[in-house]
């Protein structure tokens, strides 16, 4: 029980400084900071504590244990990276779910990786839904930048890990099935540059 606990304190911290970092909009912006945070909270909520249990409940589906454990120098880097930057880019590592207990064939090991980009696959499609049915009834600014920033978080975390760069998701998947990795790769690009 104590490892559960330790488990939810890790995801919870790096949910935090991940939401911190991407909320920073330089040191002359505190006001937009503020603002942001919120927002940045449950984008981020959405985008990397949904990613990382997709990882963990898949890879228990295949018998094996699972945990997150967060990257403290990833987290460091993230936020120093965020200052430096003014806001303007987030190297997103805050840790990763251990897969331990089985040894896990390469399809298993692919499937395992391509749960977390396909979790934020489908978060930013269904926000996108949903978004298109509330605004033919009501829109409003905070709406649009809440859509906007949880549609947004999500393909950015999507792609990034799909990066065919160890350890990152992208890698395992390429790994295991090109085709499955090239695809997603292509539909990750193309809804960026559609919502920017």
């Amino acid at each position: 029980m104590g490892y559960i606990k330790h488990e939810i304190l890790h995801i919870f911290i790096a949910w935090i400084v991940i939401s911190l970092a991407f909320a920073w909009q330089g040191f002359s912006n505190f006001s937009a900071f503020y603002l942001n945070l919120p927002i940045v909270l449950l984008a981020a909520g959405t985008g990397f504590i949904v990613h990382e249990l997709s990882h963990k409940f898949v890879a228990i589906h295949y018998d094996a244990k699972a945990r997150f454990v967060m990257w403290p120098y990833g987290l460091v880097f993230a936020v120093a990276l965020a200052l430096i930057s003014g806001g303007g880019f987030v190297f997103a590592a805050p840790g990763a779910v251990y897969i331990w207990g089985k040894d896990l064939s390469r399809k298993e090991s692919g499937i395992i990786s391509v749960a977390g980009p396909v979790s934020n696959l489908v978060i930013a499609i269904l926000v996108f839904v949903l978004s298109l049915i509330i605004f033919q009834f009501y829109i409003s600014q905070f709406l649009v930048t809440l859509f906007y920033t949880i549609i947004s978080v999500n393909l950015f975390l999507g792609l990034f890990n799909l990066l065919p760069i160890p350890p990152l998701d992208g890698y395992k998947v390429l790994v295991w099935n090109k085709p499955v990795w090239a695809v997603l790769l292509v539909i990750f690009i193309a809804a960026l540059i559609y919502f920017w």
